[in-house]
């Protein structure tokens, strides 16, 4: 199943590892320190220019060769968690 991160982004769930509440975690340095290597190292993909309220992070794909991804989104971490409790109706 896959999960919906907003605009045109779309991720398997089963590659998702966690989504984390901009808010509450970038507190802590070892957060921000933790986005800041991702953003270097251009693992870091910007969902919306708005402001954003959560950060998934994917496991890398194996198959594409390509190392974790992480996805800044304008959603809540619990309208994702909504989308991906959801029964998939198709």
């Amino acid at each position: 199943m896959y999960l919906h991160l907003g605009q045109e982004v779309v991720v398997r769930q089963k590659d998702l590892i966690g989504v984390f509440d901009m808010d509450n975690t970038t507190v802590s340095g070892a957060t921000r320190q933790y986005l800041t290597k991702a953003q270097r190292a251009g693992e870091v993909i910007t969902v919306s220019p708005e402001l954003p309220r959560s950060f998934a992070v994917c496991a890398p794909s194996r198959r594409q060769g390509r190392r974790q991804q992480v996805y800044i989104c304008q959603l809540a971490p619990r309208t994702l968690q909504k989308r991906s409790s959801k029964e998939d109706l198709t």
